[in-house]
Protein backbone atom coordinates (compact mmCIF):
# COMPACT_ATOMS: atom_id res chain seq x y z
CA UNK A 1 0.00 0.00 0.00
CA UNK A 2 1.83 3.07 -0.93
CA UNK A 3 1.02 5.90 1.61
CA UNK A 4 1.96 3.09 4.35
CA UNK A 5 5.48 2.56 2.29
CA UNK A 6 7.35 4.85 4.68
CA UNK A 7 5.50 4.06 8.05
CA UNK A 8 4.92 1.37 9.40
CA UNK A 9 4.08 -1.84 7.13
CA UNK A 10 0.69 -3.66 8.02
CA UNK A 11 -1.46 -5.92 6.23
CA UNK A 12 -3.15 -4.30 3.41
CA UNK A 13 -6.94 -5.29 4.91
CA UNK A 14 -5.46 -3.86 8.45
CA UNK A 15 -5.52 -0.21 6.91
CA UNK A 16 -8.95 0.10 6.62
CA UNK A 17 -8.79 0.36 10.94
CA UNK A 18 -6.58 3.25 11.11
CA UNK A 19 -7.53 6.70 12.83
CA UNK A 20 -9.00 9.13 10.87
CA UNK A 21 -11.06 7.23 8.31
CA UNK A 22 -13.58 7.69 9.75
CA UNK A 23 -14.87 3.80 8.74
CA UNK A 24 -14.35 1.91 12.26
CA UNK A 25 -17.55 4.03 13.46
CA UNK A 26 -19.62 2.83 10.51
CA UNK A 27 -18.69 -0.50 10.92
CA UNK A 28 -20.16 0.03 14.47
CA UNK A 29 -23.77 1.35 13.43
CA UNK A 30 -24.00 -1.21 11.11
CA UNK A 31 -23.33 -4.19 13.84
CA UNK A 32 -25.58 -2.74 16.57
CA UNK A 33 -28.20 -2.01 13.90
CA UNK A 34 -27.71 -5.70 12.00
CA UNK A 35 -28.19 -7.60 15.65
CA UNK A 36 -31.16 -5.32 16.67
CA UNK A 37 -33.03 -6.46 13.70
CA UNK A 38 -32.45 -10.29 14.00
CA UNK A 39 -32.99 -9.63 17.52
CA UNK A 40 -36.33 -7.84 16.72
CA UNK A 41 -36.92 -10.49 14.15
CA UNK A 42 -36.83 -13.28 16.76
CA UNK A 43 -38.76 -11.66 19.56
CA UNK A 44 -41.53 -11.50 17.30
CA UNK A 45 -41.69 -14.79 16.38
CA UNK A 46 -41.34 -15.80 20.11
CA UNK A 47 -38.17 -17.88 19.51
CA UNK A 48 -36.87 -16.50 22.97
CA UNK A 49 -33.27 -15.35 21.71
CA UNK A 50 -32.18 -14.40 24.78
CA UNK A 51 -33.17 -18.26 26.71
CA UNK A 52 -31.63 -19.66 23.63
CA UNK A 53 -28.77 -17.43 23.41
CA UNK A 54 -27.66 -18.21 27.22
CA UNK A 55 -28.43 -21.94 27.31
CA UNK A 56 -25.86 -22.23 24.67
CA UNK A 57 -22.89 -20.36 25.80
CA UNK A 58 -24.10 -22.31 29.06
CA UNK A 59 -23.59 -25.80 26.98
CA UNK A 60 -20.03 -24.23 25.04
CA UNK A 61 -18.60 -23.38 28.82
CA UNK A 62 -19.06 -27.12 30.08
CA UNK A 63 -17.38 -28.06 27.96
CA UNK A 64 -14.47 -24.87 27.25
CA UNK A 65 -13.43 -21.83 28.93
CA UNK A 66 -16.02 -19.61 28.24
CA UNK A 67 -13.70 -17.11 28.15
CA UNK A 68 -11.96 -18.29 25.37
CA UNK A 69 -15.10 -19.37 23.61
CA UNK A 70 -16.50 -15.93 23.51
CA UNK A 71 -12.81 -14.19 21.93
CA UNK A 72 -13.08 -17.30 19.18
CA UNK A 73 -16.51 -16.48 18.22
CA UNK A 74 -16.36 -12.64 18.85
CA UNK A 75 -13.14 -12.40 16.17
CA UNK A 76 -14.62 -15.03 13.98
CA UNK A 77 -17.80 -12.94 13.64
CA UNK A 78 -16.51 -9.72 13.56
CA UNK A 79 -14.11 -11.21 10.22
CA UNK A 80 -16.99 -12.71 8.55
CA UNK A 81 -18.77 -9.40 9.12
CA UNK A 82 -16.23 -7.21 8.22
CA UNK A 83 -15.26 -9.03 4.57
CA UNK A 84 -18.72 -9.20 4.10
CA UNK A 85 -19.33 -5.75 4.76
CA UNK A 86 -15.85 -4.59 2.36
CA UNK A 87 -16.52 -7.02 -0.64
CA UNK A 88 -19.95 -5.55 -1.09
CA UNK A 89 -19.31 -2.34 -1.17
CA UNK A 90 -16.56 -2.81 -3.64
CA UNK A 91 -19.17 -4.47 -5.59
CA UNK A 92 -21.51 -2.07 -5.94
CA UNK A 93 -18.69 0.69 -6.36
CA UNK A 94 -17.04 -1.37 -8.80
CA UNK A 95 -13.57 -0.32 -7.64
CA UNK A 96 -12.39 -3.57 -7.76
CA UNK A 97 -12.76 -3.97 -11.88
CA UNK A 98 -9.35 -4.25 -12.71
CA UNK A 99 -7.68 -2.19 -10.15
CA UNK A 100 -6.10 -2.93 -6.76
CA UNK A 101 -8.32 -3.56 -3.77
CA UNK A 102 -5.60 -0.53 -2.25
CA UNK A 103 -7.31 1.89 -4.76
CA UNK A 104 -10.47 2.30 -2.69
CA UNK A 105 -8.42 2.76 0.74
CA UNK A 106 -6.10 4.93 -0.72
CA UNK A 107 -8.53 7.42 -1.69
CA UNK A 108 -10.43 7.66 1.03
CA UNK A 109 -7.13 8.61 3.18
CA UNK A 110 -6.78 10.91 0.54
CA UNK A 111 -10.14 12.28 1.10
CA UNK A 112 -10.53 11.98 4.99
CA UNK A 113 -6.60 13.39 5.82
CA UNK A 114 -5.71 15.48 2.91
CA UNK A 115 -9.37 17.16 3.02
CA UNK A 116 -8.09 18.56 6.50
CA UNK A 117 -4.91 19.97 5.49
CA UNK A 118 -4.57 23.76 4.80
CA UNK A 119 -5.74 26.12 1.94
CA UNK A 120 -3.03 26.66 0.25
CA UNK A 121 -2.77 29.08 -3.18
CA UNK A 122 0.46 28.62 -5.39
CA UNK A 123 0.81 30.95 -7.61
CA UNK A 124 2.81 31.51 -10.97
CA UNK A 125 3.24 29.41 -14.37
CA UNK A 126 5.91 27.04 -16.33
CA UNK A 127 7.32 24.13 -15.22
CA UNK A 128 8.12 25.71 -12.30
CA UNK A 129 4.66 25.30 -10.65
CA UNK A 130 3.69 22.54 -11.82
CA UNK A 131 7.31 21.38 -10.05
CA UNK A 132 5.56 23.11 -6.63
CA UNK A 133 2.07 21.29 -7.37
CA UNK A 134 3.37 17.51 -7.22
CA UNK A 135 4.71 17.89 -3.93
CA UNK A 136 2.08 20.23 -2.55
CA UNK A 137 -1.06 17.85 -3.35
CA UNK A 138 0.88 15.46 -0.91
CA UNK A 139 -0.16 17.94 1.83
CA UNK A 140 -3.21 19.03 1.46
CA UNK A 141 -6.16 18.64 -1.03
CA UNK A 142 -7.43 21.86 -0.65
CA UNK A 143 -4.93 23.37 -2.94
CA UNK A 144 -6.08 26.05 -5.45
CA UNK A 145 -2.88 26.96 -8.64
CA UNK A 146 -3.32 30.54 -10.07
CA UNK A 147 -1.57 30.38 -13.90
CA UNK A 148 -0.50 33.08 -15.57
CA UNK A 149 -2.50 33.58 -19.07
CA UNK A 150 0.96 35.49 -20.71
CA UNK A 151 2.15 32.71 -23.12
CA UNK A 152 2.25 33.46 -26.41
CA UNK A 153 5.03 30.32 -27.70
CA UNK A 154 4.61 27.02 -29.15
CA UNK A 155 1.72 25.06 -29.09
CA UNK A 156 -0.09 27.59 -26.65
CA UNK A 157 0.75 30.60 -28.72
CA UNK A 158 -0.33 28.44 -32.02
CA UNK A 159 -3.81 27.53 -30.08
CA UNK A 160 -4.13 31.32 -28.81
CA UNK A 161 -3.18 32.85 -32.46
CA UNK A 162 -5.30 30.34 -34.32
CA UNK A 163 -8.26 29.62 -32.01
CA UNK A 164 -8.73 32.98 -29.80
CA UNK A 165 -8.18 31.43 -26.90
CA UNK A 166 -6.35 31.33 -23.19
CA UNK A 167 -3.25 29.73 -23.93
CA UNK A 168 -3.76 26.39 -22.30
CA UNK A 169 0.11 24.58 -21.64
CA UNK A 170 0.57 25.68 -18.57
CA UNK A 171 -3.15 24.98 -17.06
CA UNK A 172 -2.43 21.44 -18.66
CA UNK A 173 0.55 21.39 -16.86
CA UNK A 174 -0.90 22.05 -13.78
CA UNK A 175 -3.73 19.76 -14.17
CA UNK A 176 -1.18 17.02 -14.96
CA UNK A 177 0.22 17.64 -11.91
CA UNK A 178 -2.63 17.40 -9.58
CA UNK A 179 -3.13 14.14 -10.60
CA UNK A 180 -1.83 10.60 -10.23
CA UNK A 181 1.32 10.71 -12.29
CA UNK A 182 1.39 7.06 -12.98
CA UNK A 183 -2.49 7.11 -14.57
CA UNK A 184 -2.26 6.35 -18.29
CA UNK A 185 -4.67 9.18 -18.68
CA UNK A 186 -2.63 11.64 -17.48
CA UNK A 187 0.17 10.27 -19.75
CA UNK A 188 -2.15 10.64 -22.44
CA UNK A 189 -2.94 14.23 -21.67
CA UNK A 190 1.05 15.47 -21.46
CA UNK A 191 1.53 13.31 -25.01
CA UNK A 192 2.93 15.69 -27.95
CA UNK A 193 2.67 14.65 -31.38
CA UNK A 194 5.77 14.90 -32.92
CA UNK A 195 4.67 14.12 -36.50
CA UNK A 196 1.23 14.92 -38.56
CA UNK A 197 0.68 17.72 -40.54
CA UNK A 198 -1.01 20.39 -38.33
CA UNK A 199 -0.47 18.66 -34.95
CA UNK A 200 3.44 18.28 -35.17
CA UNK A 201 4.27 20.31 -31.63
CA UNK A 202 0.73 20.23 -29.75
CA UNK A 203 0.07 18.14 -26.63
CA UNK A 204 -3.23 16.00 -26.55
CA UNK A 205 -3.68 18.11 -23.40
CA UNK A 206 -3.86 21.49 -25.13
CA UNK A 207 -6.23 19.92 -27.94
CA UNK A 208 -8.51 18.43 -25.54
CA UNK A 209 -8.61 21.62 -23.41
CA UNK A 210 -9.07 23.96 -26.35
CA UNK A 211 -11.27 21.54 -27.66
CA UNK A 212 -13.90 21.54 -24.61
CA UNK A 213 -13.18 25.86 -24.44
CA UNK A 214 -14.87 25.57 -27.89
CA UNK A 215 -18.04 23.33 -27.03
CA UNK A 216 -18.14 24.68 -23.19
CA UNK A 217 -17.45 28.57 -24.27
CA UNK A 218 -15.64 29.16 -21.50
CA UNK A 219 -11.69 27.99 -20.55
CA UNK A 220 -13.02 27.74 -16.83
CA UNK A 221 -15.68 25.35 -17.59
CA UNK A 222 -13.17 23.21 -20.10
CA UNK A 223 -10.54 23.54 -17.19
CA UNK A 224 -12.99 22.25 -14.89
CA UNK A 225 -14.06 19.04 -16.60
CA UNK A 226 -10.44 18.07 -17.60
CA UNK A 227 -9.82 18.46 -13.96
CA UNK A 228 -12.60 16.20 -13.64
CA UNK A 229 -11.17 13.48 -16.02
CA UNK A 230 -7.87 13.37 -14.08
CA UNK A 231 -9.37 13.25 -11.18
CA UNK A 232 -7.07 16.28 -9.62
CA UNK A 233 -6.69 17.00 -6.10
CA UNK A 234 -6.89 20.14 -6.34
CA UNK A 235 -7.84 23.14 -8.80
CA UNK A 236 -6.48 25.11 -11.12
CA UNK A 237 -7.91 28.54 -12.52
CA UNK A 238 -6.05 30.82 -14.66
CA UNK A 239 -5.59 34.41 -13.39
CA UNK A 240 -8.05 36.14 -15.78
CA UNK A 241 -10.17 35.11 -18.80
CA UNK A 242 -9.22 38.74 -20.61
CA UNK A 243 -6.63 38.67 -23.79
CA UNK A 244 -3.69 39.17 -21.31
CA UNK A 245 -0.45 39.88 -23.49
CA UNK A 246 3.36 40.69 -21.56
CA UNK A 247 5.01 44.19 -22.35
CA UNK A 248 8.33 44.94 -21.18
CA UNK A 249 10.41 48.29 -21.18
CA UNK A 250 14.15 47.73 -20.76
CA UNK A 251 16.77 50.03 -19.47
CA UNK A 252 17.99 51.04 -22.83
CA UNK A 253 14.12 52.08 -23.78
CA UNK A 254 12.92 49.23 -25.81
CA UNK A 255 9.43 48.08 -25.56
CA UNK A 256 9.40 44.26 -26.06
CA UNK A 257 5.86 42.94 -27.00
CA UNK A 258 5.15 39.34 -25.98
CA UNK A 259 6.40 36.79 -23.10
CA UNK A 260 8.44 34.32 -25.74
CA UNK A 261 10.31 37.87 -27.14
CA UNK A 262 11.06 39.31 -23.58
CA UNK A 263 14.04 36.89 -23.22
CA UNK A 264 15.22 36.80 -26.49
CA UNK A 265 15.69 40.81 -26.32
CA UNK A 266 18.96 39.92 -24.01
CA UNK A 267 18.09 43.45 -22.22
CA UNK A 268 17.56 44.27 -18.65
CA UNK A 269 14.17 44.66 -17.88
CA UNK A 270 12.89 48.08 -16.29
CA UNK A 271 9.32 47.07 -16.18
CA UNK A 272 7.00 44.67 -17.02
CA UNK A 273 2.82 45.38 -17.73
CA UNK A 274 0.45 43.84 -19.32
CA UNK A 275 -1.89 44.85 -22.73
CA UNK A 276 -5.08 45.39 -21.89
CA UNK A 277 -3.65 47.16 -19.04
CA UNK A 278 -6.14 46.28 -16.74
CA UNK A 279 -6.78 42.79 -16.72
CA UNK A 280 -9.56 41.43 -14.19
CA UNK A 281 -9.43 38.08 -12.17
CA UNK A 282 -11.47 35.98 -11.70
CA UNK A 283 -13.91 35.70 -8.77
CA UNK A 284 -12.88 32.73 -7.64
CA UNK A 285 -9.30 33.65 -7.90
CA UNK A 286 -9.93 36.31 -4.99
CA UNK A 287 -11.96 33.86 -3.15
CA UNK A 288 -9.51 31.25 -2.97
CA UNK A 289 -6.82 33.77 -1.97
CA UNK A 290 -9.06 35.43 0.72
CA UNK A 291 -9.49 31.68 2.15
CA UNK A 292 -6.14 31.45 1.90
CA UNK A 293 -4.01 29.96 4.97
CA UNK A 294 -0.99 30.08 3.24
CA UNK A 295 0.41 31.73 0.11
CA UNK A 296 2.99 30.60 -2.34
CA UNK A 297 4.72 33.01 -4.95
CA UNK A 298 6.91 30.85 -7.76
CA UNK A 299 9.14 28.78 -8.57
CA UNK A 300 9.46 30.21 -12.06
CA UNK A 301 10.75 32.46 -14.47
CA UNK A 302 10.30 35.71 -12.46
CA UNK A 303 9.37 38.13 -15.40
CA UNK A 304 7.02 35.89 -17.33
CA UNK A 305 5.23 33.17 -15.14
CA UNK A 306 5.41 34.60 -11.28
CA UNK A 307 5.01 38.41 -11.67
CA UNK A 308 2.56 38.22 -14.67
CA UNK A 309 -0.31 37.17 -11.76
CA UNK A 310 0.70 40.03 -9.85
CA UNK A 311 0.29 42.72 -12.61
CA UNK A 312 -3.71 41.90 -11.84
CA UNK A 313 -3.89 44.22 -9.35
CA UNK A 314 -6.54 43.26 -7.44
CA UNK A 315 -4.53 39.50 -7.09
CA UNK A 316 -1.60 41.79 -5.81
CA UNK A 317 -4.19 43.62 -3.72
CA UNK A 318 -5.59 40.81 -2.23
CA UNK A 319 -2.21 38.96 -1.45
CA UNK A 320 -0.72 41.99 0.24
CA UNK A 321 -4.09 42.58 2.30
CA UNK A 322 -4.10 38.91 3.07
CA UNK A 323 -3.56 36.97 6.46
CA UNK A 324 -2.22 34.29 5.10
CA UNK A 325 1.27 33.21 5.45
CA UNK A 326 3.33 34.38 2.20
CA UNK A 327 6.48 32.87 0.86
CA UNK A 328 8.34 33.06 -2.16
CA UNK A 329 10.40 30.02 -3.82
CA UNK A 330 13.49 31.53 -5.07
CA UNK A 331 15.48 30.74 -8.19
CA UNK A 332 18.67 28.44 -8.31
CA UNK A 333 19.82 29.64 -11.51
CA UNK A 334 19.89 33.03 -13.06
CA UNK A 335 17.73 32.88 -16.30
CA UNK A 336 19.51 34.27 -19.44
CA UNK A 337 17.90 36.98 -20.86
CA UNK A 338 15.85 37.86 -17.72
CA UNK A 339 17.39 37.50 -14.70
CA UNK A 340 21.23 38.12 -15.71
CA UNK A 341 23.35 39.36 -12.93
CA UNK A 342 20.50 38.81 -10.11
CA UNK A 343 20.68 37.77 -6.74
CA UNK A 344 18.16 37.01 -4.24
CA UNK A 345 17.20 40.27 -3.16
CA UNK A 346 17.08 41.64 -6.51
CA UNK A 347 14.11 38.63 -6.94
CA UNK A 348 12.54 39.84 -3.80
CA UNK A 349 12.89 44.09 -5.29
CA UNK A 350 11.14 43.22 -8.38
CA UNK A 351 8.36 41.38 -6.89
CA UNK A 352 7.67 43.75 -4.42
CA UNK A 353 8.20 46.91 -6.86
CA UNK A 354 5.31 45.47 -9.22
CA UNK A 355 3.30 44.21 -6.62
CA UNK A 356 3.19 47.33 -5.43
CA UNK A 357 3.72 45.71 -1.84
CA UNK A 358 6.04 45.20 0.62
CA UNK A 359 2.78 43.06 2.30
CA UNK A 360 3.78 40.64 -0.85
CA UNK A 361 5.42 38.05 0.58
CA UNK A 362 6.80 37.41 4.84
CA UNK A 363 9.72 35.07 3.98
CA UNK A 364 11.54 33.55 1.07
CA UNK A 365 13.17 30.16 0.77
CA UNK A 366 16.68 29.62 -1.10
CA UNK A 367 18.10 26.72 -2.08
CA UNK A 368 21.29 26.51 0.33
CA UNK A 369 23.76 23.60 -1.77
CA UNK A 370 24.34 22.99 -5.43
CA UNK A 371 26.56 20.38 -7.03
CA UNK A 372 29.85 19.50 -6.68
CA UNK A 373 30.16 19.01 -10.54
CA UNK A 374 27.78 21.92 -11.27
CA UNK A 375 26.78 21.05 -15.15
CA UNK A 376 29.11 22.89 -17.72
CA UNK A 377 26.07 23.76 -19.63
CA UNK A 378 25.13 26.13 -17.64
CA UNK A 379 27.83 28.66 -17.49
CA UNK A 380 27.82 27.91 -21.47
CA UNK A 381 24.11 29.66 -21.38
CA UNK A 382 25.36 32.03 -19.02
CA UNK A 383 23.16 30.85 -16.32
CA UNK A 384 24.96 30.97 -12.79
CA UNK A 385 23.95 30.05 -9.70
CA UNK A 386 21.63 33.28 -7.23
CA UNK A 387 23.65 34.22 -5.01
CA UNK A 388 22.10 34.52 -1.46
CA UNK A 389 23.00 38.66 -0.41
CA UNK A 390 21.38 38.67 3.47
CA UNK A 391 21.63 42.27 4.33
CA UNK A 392 20.21 43.23 1.57
CA UNK A 393 16.95 40.63 1.87
CA UNK A 394 16.83 41.92 5.49
CA UNK A 395 16.32 45.57 4.73
CA UNK A 396 13.55 44.49 2.98
CA UNK A 397 12.30 42.78 6.14
CA UNK A 398 11.50 39.45 4.47
CA UNK A 399 12.36 36.57 6.48
CA UNK A 400 15.07 33.74 5.05
CA UNK A 401 14.34 30.05 4.64
CA UNK A 402 17.31 28.32 3.98
CA UNK A 403 17.17 24.28 2.82
CA UNK A 404 18.87 21.76 0.12
CA UNK A 405 16.05 22.26 -2.48
CA UNK A 406 17.60 19.93 -5.28
CA UNK A 407 16.87 16.69 -6.90
CA UNK A 408 19.90 14.18 -5.95
CA UNK A 409 21.75 13.28 -9.20
CA UNK A 410 25.11 12.43 -10.84
CA UNK A 411 25.01 14.41 -13.75
CA UNK A 412 25.49 18.11 -11.66
CA UNK A 413 22.00 19.32 -13.17
CA UNK A 414 19.98 21.56 -11.12
CA UNK A 415 16.63 20.70 -10.25
CA UNK A 416 13.72 21.60 -7.61
CA UNK A 417 12.99 18.36 -5.74
CA UNK A 418 8.92 18.90 -5.10
CA UNK A 419 9.08 16.65 -2.20
CA UNK A 420 11.97 18.88 -0.84
CA UNK A 421 10.40 21.72 -1.50
CA UNK A 422 6.67 21.39 -0.25
CA UNK A 423 8.51 20.05 2.81
CA UNK A 424 10.55 22.87 3.57
CA UNK A 425 7.28 25.17 2.87
CA UNK A 426 5.23 22.99 5.48
CA UNK A 427 7.44 22.80 7.82
CA UNK A 428 8.05 26.79 7.80
CA UNK A 429 4.12 26.84 7.93
CA UNK A 430 4.05 24.78 10.87
CA UNK A 431 6.55 26.17 12.70
CA UNK A 432 4.61 29.52 12.62
CA UNK A 433 1.45 27.96 13.51
CA UNK A 434 2.78 26.94 16.36
CA UNK A 435 3.98 29.47 17.97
Amino acid sequence: MRFFKDNIKMPKDAGWLLPGLQIKRWFAMIFVGSFLILLGTMIIFNMRPVYFTMEFIRQIAEKAPSGIVGVLVGAFGAFIFFKGWQKTNLSMLDLNNGREQGTMLEALYRRRKLNRGPKIVAVGGGTGLSMLLKGIKKITNNVTAIVTVGDDGGSSGRLREEMGILPPGDIRNCIAALADDEDLVTKLFQYRFKTGEGLEGHSFGNLFLSALCSITGDMVRAVKESSNVLSIRGRVLPSTLDDMKLVAELEDGRIIKGESNIPEAHGKIKRLFTDPKDCRPLEDVILAIKEADLIILGPGSLYTSVIPNLLIKEIAKEIANSSAKKIYVCNIMTQPGETDDYNVSSHVNAIIEHAGSSNIMDAVLVNDSLPKNLALKYKAANSFPVKLDVENIKHLGVKIVSKRLIENNKEGLVRHSSNRVARAIYHWYRRGECK
